[in-house]
């Protein structure tokens, strides 16, 4: 890992060389949510497989790409498609990118995710705004060894999800009438979806969400001193609260189908936030 530094420059480099864009904001796209890529202007797409020490996507609903452009007039980089834990892939190897992105530039990162809902005010299309989260898997990407170069050992995380950036949100969501939550995110392992008694214990600690993702990335981009938004769409109802199975084609279908109203607010916060 002391050579991470130099692997990340190398995915650098080669991105530098495919555009001529300099976003300072970045988006992490989560399953069903690649809509907003249709929304921006002057698209250039580049690979994962292409780029040096790039992981790659291998969950359905994700394609594998970052997405260069502009939202609002604003210059931003999407991923579109992420990599998760239960992929096989390391802690370091699924926030690689939010590394990536830091050596770029960006400043600010705009974390989004499918999940289920646990407070039973939700129901699924609910989005909700994260304010905080709860690790819930015994690994994250800052452990071992620590390059100065990125971040200090010891990062604070009093306020992972930024408050003047939920502000904005909110302020958003009010002018331009979008509907939603907010609440706490409680990052699962997978790639089960939770027992009942998961649940419970889940529900017990605090969490009005859970998910399969978004907390590495969050811990990485506050590590590397980005500012976080995060946003959740409700996909479903947790186990035990909803009475039907689980499958992610529902989970990506429902997210489709809130895609237009999720898609609108993100268009609107960024040209806020710059």
């Amino acid at each position: 890992m002391e050579k991470m530094y130099e692997k990340v420059l190398e995915s650098v480099d080669y991105i530098k060389n495919q555009t001529e864009y300099k976003p300072r904001i970045g988006i992490i796209l989560g399953s069903g949510l690649g809509g907003l890529v249709d929304t921006m202007e002057g698209k250039e797409y580049i690979d994962y497989k292409d780029i040096p020490n790039f992981p790659q996507s291998t969950v359905k609903g994700h394609n594998g790409r970052l997405v260069i452009g502009r939202v609002g007039g604003v210059e931003v980089l999407a991923m579109q498609g992420r990599f998760h834990y239960f992929e096989g892939y390391t802690m370091k190897e699924v926030t690689y990118p939010v590394y990536v992105m830091k050596l770029l530039g960006i400043e600010k990162l705009i974390i989004t995710n499918s999940c289920g809902g646990i407070n039973t005010t939700f129901e699924p299309g609910t989005l909700m705004l994260i304010n905080n989260f709860i690790n819930l898997v015994s690994d994250n990407p800052l452990i071992g060894y620590n390059d100065e170069r990125f971040g200090p050992r010891f990062p604070d995380m009093t306020e992972p999800y930024k408050i003047y950036l939920m502000d904005k949100a909110k302020e958003v969501a009010k002018t331009i009438g979008i509907d939603y939550k907010e609440g706490v995110y409680a990052g699962f392992m997978g790639p089960y979806y939770e027992t009942s008694a998961e649940i419970k214990m889940i529900a017990g600690n605090g969490a009005d969400a859970v998910g399969m993702s978004t907390v590495p990335e969050t811990i990485a981009a506050n590590y590397l001193g980005l500012d976080v938004l995060g946003i959740s769409c409700i996909t479903n109802m947790a186990t035990g609260i909803q009475k039907v199975k689980h499958s992610h084609e529902r989970v990506v279908e429902t997210a489709n189908k809130a895609s237009v109203k999720f898609c609108n607010w993100i268009e609107n916060i960024i040209p806020e936030i710059i």
